[in-house]
Parts: structure tokens; sequence; C-alpha cells
């Protein structure tokens, strides 16, 4: 069955940590590191994510994020020392993915027609080993937009969706590890203004509990959640409760489920501090049917299957030790085809969910 993730940082694996993505999985984790490694520290050896692997597990299209956050006093996580620096850090990372997509590598996708294409590519090919990835650009974190006009810029650059903000706070509004009752900041105003006059899509992932609503308020356009999970099942800021999570389902939403094991994890963990991932718990603590519990609770709050969708936010930050157990790559995304029919789910049920609610979603609403 065909795969959509909602949320990969692919370019984190090679812009921070200096890996070939174009390289099978086994390759990329036999590589030798060349001295230049993202913080925190994913050694080659638990790399998840490379495009021959998307292409292994029939993963067509992934929302492949940029990000460049700006470093603050008390911010949870690091971050670049300026906004000029965090805005060239995402430019680097955007042309990264258009020299993917020149070399027939990658196909970055602007358009519903040129998703609708693509898709009907895939859907019609016995061999998936040639296609290029489809790749839909998002920012994660809006520091690289440094004034809310410059969006236009960024649209101009592929970019077709927007979050927010990321860790701590951002030029724009709060976000994990700042609690859940901090809202917008001024400049939120204009941007979100920006955004719905270009038809940009609103990532409310990430994004405080106030904020997200503050937002969802003032924007009139596309919403989607990324990867965001269900409080209900976890405790947590980083988690959604069922307010939001219904009110992206009610403006037509997708909310991809997350499969960092850390947002898996049922008695939580304390997102002010974001404890070290793997001394918190061990990963055989987390599986796929923990996954499919929150994708479960989706389709439970709206009544359909037409919500529930794939987030997985690994590759970049997260390797396969902070994914459930039995994820060794992005190829076994299609053990969860299993696991929703174990629990009843029929066959159209699970299409929605591996694909076919990202693909309606984008086919609606890029331009």
């Amino acid at each position: 069955m065909l795969i959509i993730d909602g949320d990969c940082g692919f370019m984190i694996g090679a812009m921070e940590r200096d890996q070939d993505l174009t390289m099978s999985i086994e390759d990329v984790r036999n590589s030798p590191s060349s001295g230049k490694n993202w913080v925190p520290v994913v050694p080659n050896s638990e790399a998840v994510v490379s495009l021959p692997t998307f292409r292994l597990g029939g993963v067509a299209v992934i929302l492949a994020k940029l990000w460049g956050g700006i470093y603050r006093p008390g911010s949870p996580i690091w971050g670049y020392r300026t906004g000029d620096i965090a805005y060239a850090m995402a430019r680097g990372q955007a042309a990264y993915y258009q020299i993917l997509d020149e070399k027939g590598e990658a196909r970055v996708l602007t358009s519903g027609d040129q998703f609708s294409s693509h898709m009907g590519e895939w859907s019609e090919a016995d061999d998936y080993s040639d296609l290029p990835v489809g790749m839909v650009i998002g920012i994660e974190g809006a520091d690289p937009i440094l004034w809310p006009e410059q969006v236009h810029e960024w649209w101009n650059l592929g970019v077709r969706v927007i979050g927010l903000s990321h860790y701590g706070v951002s030029t724009y509004s709060h976000g994990t590890g700042t609690g859940t009752d901090g809202g917008l900041f001024p400049p939120a105003k204009d941007l979100l203004r920006e955004m719905d006059a270009l038809g940009m899509i609103l990532d409310v992932t990430h994004t405080s509990d106030e904020s997200v609503r503050q937002a969802m308020d003032l924007f009139s356009g596309p919403v989607l959640a990324s990867h965001q999970n269900c409080r209900a099942l976890v405790p947590g800021e980083r988690q959604f409760p069922d307010e939001l999570l219904s009110r992206v389902i009610e403006r037509g939403g997708v909310i991809g489920t997350s499969l960092d094991a850390f947002m898996l994890y049922k008695p939580g963990i304390d997102w002010v501090d974001i404890p070290g991932r793997r001394e918190t718990y061990s990963r055989e603590n987390v599986t796929l049917e923990d996954v499919a519990d929150h994708m479960d609770y989706v389709c439970q709050l709206a009544g359909d299957s037409r919500h529930a969708a794939i987030g997985s936010d690994l590759g970049g930050a997260v390797g396969w030790t902070g994914a459930p157990h039995g994820v060794d790559s992005a190829a076994d995304y299609q053990k969860l085809v299993g696991v929703l029919e174990s629990r009843g789910h029929t066959e159209e049920d699970v299409s929605n969910i591996m694909h076919g609610n990202w693909q309606r979603f984008y086919e609606k609403w890029l331009p």
C-alpha cells in the first residue's frame, strides 16, 4: 500500500549530519562520520530514512521540513545566534531539496495537479525503485521568516506549509517547552494575513494551546497538524487536548500521528525539561500498537477515518532507537497496515490513514 508521511525532517540527515541520503539505509549506516553532527548527536548507524528506503517502503510523498530556529535565553534546545543565520540555513535546506528535484531523486510538489499526477504515477507502478519521492516543503517553526511579508519569498521557493513555532519561543508564538497558556506575538497577525492571501497551509504542530486557539481564530485558510498526538492518551503539553484535535477536524484538517517513541510513552515525560529520551524508558515499552491507539482516537473524535494519518517525525533528529519497537527504518511503516486491520479497520479506512487523507487534503489545498 502506498504511504504518505505527513512529517519528516529529511534535510537534517544531509545538512547537519553530512549523510548521503540517496544511498540505501545500510550504506548510510555504514558510512564513517565526517566529524560534522547535529545536537543531540544521532550517529549514522541509527539512520532511519533515505530515498531508496522510502521507495522500498512505498512512501510516495513526505512533508519535507525546513528548520532554522533562533536561540533565545531559556530555550529548551539549541538554535542559531541570529535570524539572519537561521534564514540562511533554511535557504540552504531548500536548495538541497531543489537539487534532489533537478537530479530526479525527488519531486518538489507545489500544486494540487502536480500532486495528483505524482500519486497517479506511483499508483500505476509495479516497481518504485526508479521513481522520484514526492516532497511538499514546509517550515518547522517560522523563525527563518524574518518579517511577515517575506513569506512571499518562501512561497516562490516552493514552501507550502508553515508552523509558527517549534521548541521554545519563536518570533511569532509560544511553542513546545513554554507551557500551554502563552499566545501569539504581534508579528503573527501580519504573518497569518500574508499566509491567507497566498493560500499557504498552517501547521499547528509544536504550538502552545493558546497560540493555536488564537491562530485558528485569525487564519481562515487550510489547517493541518503534521505530527501531533493525543493528550488524552499521553500526558504533556506536546500533545493536543480533544478541544484542539476537534478544531483541526472541524476545519477539514488531517492529524498525523507521530512515531516518536517519547510522544507515545503512556506515562509521559516532562516536556519543559525535555529529558534524554533513551534514558527515560526502554524502546520495548512503545510499539506500533501505541501508534494505532492515537490513530483510533482521532477516528473516534471525527466519527470516521478521514482525518487520521502518519506524521512520523522520524529521520533527522530521531533515529531508529527513538522509534517504536519494530520500526527499524521507514520501510517498516508498512507494518501499520496489519496492525490497523487487526483492529477491524476496513480496507478503505486503512487506505485513508496510510495515504488517502493526506492525498485528498493536498490535492484540495495546494494551488
